[in-house]
């Protein structure tokens, strides 16, 4: 397997948490996207047609978004499950993911805030830390009692999900935008208990080969 990844970029961080919980071994294609490298050949041309990170080669094909990758990693190496449970489990844990990957990381991501620098809006200034602290702070606020609801050490239960791939990335870069994790007690506790896990800690941004020295 060969996965084209940023280091602090969360959508690759979650296809890292997947794939260290199924032990699987991959090489890591470290993509700059502050140098664009996602939008130039042969990236763009061979891998991802969006510009956009992740993609995972495997078994001659490749496949992107990490949440469809997620489920290919969970239908093809089903143990441990990524989606246990019934029915109605798993439509809660995908729900859960879905909040972080289509309504808040859009709008925080790469492409979104070089948008808004275009119309003005200084990257890194207070009109962007205010506008991803927004989005990020309203799927939290719909997070929250559902993992009060259902989580058990984890977002959804005693073992990690698909929520959890999603949710703790996104944990992790809220602090970019300054969001105050004290308003979040259930999904703070879930960042804590999965900084204890090894897949977790195996995916974390600091420990990836992309990550610059100091």
């Amino acid at each position: 397997m060969l996965l084209h990844s940023y280091w602090r970029a969360t959508a690759p961080y979650r296809v890292r948490i997947g794939l260290a919980i199924k032990g699987l071994a991959f090489d890591y294609a470290p993509i700059n996207l502050l140098n664009n490298e996602q939008g130039a050949p042969p990236y763009r041309d061979h891998y991802n047609r969006q510009a956009l990170v992740p993609s995972l080669t495997a078994g001659g094909r490749t496949f992107t978004q990490s949440l469809a990758i997620l489920e290919w990693l969970d239908e093809t190496h089903p143990q441990p499950p990524l989606l246990p449970g019934s029915p109605a489990d798993r439509a809660t844990i995908r729900a859960m993911a879905e909040i972080v990957a289509c309504d808040i990381h859009p709008l925080n991501n790469l492409r979104v805030l070089k948008a808004l620098a275009e119309l003005g809006h200084a990257s890194g200034g207070e009109d962007q830390q205010a506008w991803g602290r927004r989005w990020i702070e309203d799927g939290f606020a719909a997070l929250e009692p559902m993992v009060a609801q259902y989580g058990a050490g984890f977002a959804f239960g005693d073992t990690p999900t698909l929520a959890d791939c999603a949710l703790v990335p996104q944990l992790w870069s809220s602090s970019r935008f300054a969001v105050d994790l004290s308003a979040f007690p259930a999904l703070s506790a879930v960042a804590a208990h999965a900084a204890t896990h090894p897949a977790f800690q195996a995916a974390h941004p600091d420990r990836q080969p992309d990550k610059p020295a100091g």
